[in-house]
């Protein structure tokens, strides 16, 4: 899954993503290792909506690969939003 997709779609990843699968979401990338422990306790500390700006922003700088885990990721964890977004 390229960015560019991933990238379309940050608003309404940001207005919908709950707060629990935000926190799933960050301890599966870092256990993929696609992002490191400051960069998770960085995006812990915010609020909900700036947690999920931090994580979808994180992970676009990153590239396919990242993008790619945050979408199979985001459709294990809650696939009525995956669908929602149309990822």
């Amino acid at each position: 899954m390229s960015p560019q997709r991933l990238s379309s779609v940050r608003s309404e990843f940001v207005k919908r993503v709950s707060e629990p699968d935000l926190n799933q979401l960050l301890d599966e990338l870092f256990q993929d290792g696609i992002i490191n422990t400051e960069e998770m306790e960085t995006a812990k500390t915010k609020s909900r909506a700036d947690r999920a700006r931090e994580v979808i922003d994180m992970v676009l700088k990153k590239g396919t690969q990242a993008s790619s885990s945050l979408i199979a990721h985001l459709h294990e964890l809650d696939p009525h939003l995956y669908q929602t977004l149309n990822l």
